[in-house]
């Protein structure tokens, strides 16, 4: 009786692309859903999500943590290796293989020990974080939901020289995400500055502005206690509402300007493309009596259920939200820089 082929096996090896000149992109599932922690500190309370009939439940393990916003870089790298071998007539492959050095310098890191060490403990995170959602899964027949459980990576080896520095880095993609990028209207470019957005916070809601916000006109906007409750953070609802009025304050998101609307009682966060040379004014305490941002976007901004979500450890729960798409591409701007999630 032959051997069972291992997944290995089974998968041609594809080789990772040079990078320069290589667009960043994302896929949208992952900037529309709270996938990821925000925080730099090892986070084991699991993330729970409901929205449009779309459940998620991330979880990871106490010796690392979820999977952060900064981890999920060497998933922006997958993507876009992935989207231009394609345009290259490259076949990609789930089963990957680049250096350390390839992938930090694609995602605008250092190369110091230090940074060698993040990367494998973002690689580790990434491994042990599981996913179970109902997202891109078929109805059954009697009405039922399918629930898709995986892990971002299914394995990673490193092959370490006899001097002890490595000499590259084999992973294993997780089908889910590998067909999400595979079907390229399911994929946005990024601004080349995302990687230098140093918080978790910062990095999310631009990742989510650029899917809603797009270059639609006329913007976009989201109820700030929505906002907060889409993101699965765990801080308190007003500390969470400071730091996004902050944003918007200093006009932190490259490609979009931020303000902050208040109407019949009730904080809102809108965003529109930024044109280019247009100087950056402090819209963060604009106050307006009209619906401005909505009007012209394929739905009002989104209803949001209600709960006892200011206790730190919480579960963070939405229902009735529907995601829009906008896929466009933005104009550079500056931003600080930060690493991966500590080691």
């Amino acid at each position: 009786m032959s051997k069972r082929m291992s997944e290995r096996e089974q998968l041609s090896l594809f080789r990772a692309l040079p990078h320069d000149g290589m667009a960043l992109r994302d896929a949208q599932d992952l900037m529309a859903y709270p996938f990821f922690s925000l925080a730099k500190s090892p986070r084991i309370v699991p993330i729970r999500f409901e929205a449009g009939g779309i459940s998620l439940t991330v979880e990871g393990v106490p010796e690392h943590g979820i999977a952060t916003i900064w981890d999920a870089d060497v998933l922006i790298w997958a993507a876009s290796q992935i989207i231009q071998a394609k345009k290259e007539g490259i076949p990609p492959s789930r089963l990957m293989v680049a250096t350390p050095y390839e992938i930090l310098r694609f995602a605008q890191r250092g190369t110091g020990r230090s940074d060698y060490l993040a990367l494998r403990a973002a690689l580790d995170r990434l491994q042990s974080t599981t996913v179970a959602t109902t997202l891109r899964q078929r109805e059954r027949p009697n009405g039922g939901k399918r629930v898709h459980r995986f892990s971002w990576i299914n394995e990673w080896k490193e092959y370490i020289r006899p001097d002890g520095r490595s000499d590259g880095i084999e992973l294993i993609l997780a089908d889910w995400f590998f067909t999400g990028v595979m079907e390229e209207a399911l994929v946005l470019t990024l601004d080349p500055t995302y990687f230098r957005l140093s918080g978790g916070i910062e990095r999310w809601l631009y990742r989510l502005v650029r899917k809603h916000g797009g270059r639609q006109p006329n913007g976009w906007r989201f109820e700030m206690r929505h906002l907060y409750l889409k993101s699965g953070a765990l801080q308190r609802s007003r500390d969470f509402a400071a730091h996004v009025r902050g944003l918007a304050l200093r006009q932190a998101l490259p490609g979009y300007r931020l303000s902050i609307e208040r109407s019949g009682g009730i904080e809102w966060l809108a965003f529109h493309p930024r044109i280019d040379n247009c100087p950056k004014t402090d819209l963060s305490t604009s106050r307006v009596d009209r619906d401005l941002s909505t009007a012209s976007v394929e739905e009002p901004v989104d209803f949001m259920g209600t709960g006892s979500v200011d206790h730190r450890r919480a579960t963070r729960v939405i229902t009735g939200a529907n995601i829009g798409e906008s896929p466009a591409q933005n104009g550079p701007q500056p931003a600080s820089s930060n690493g991966f999630g500590p080691p």
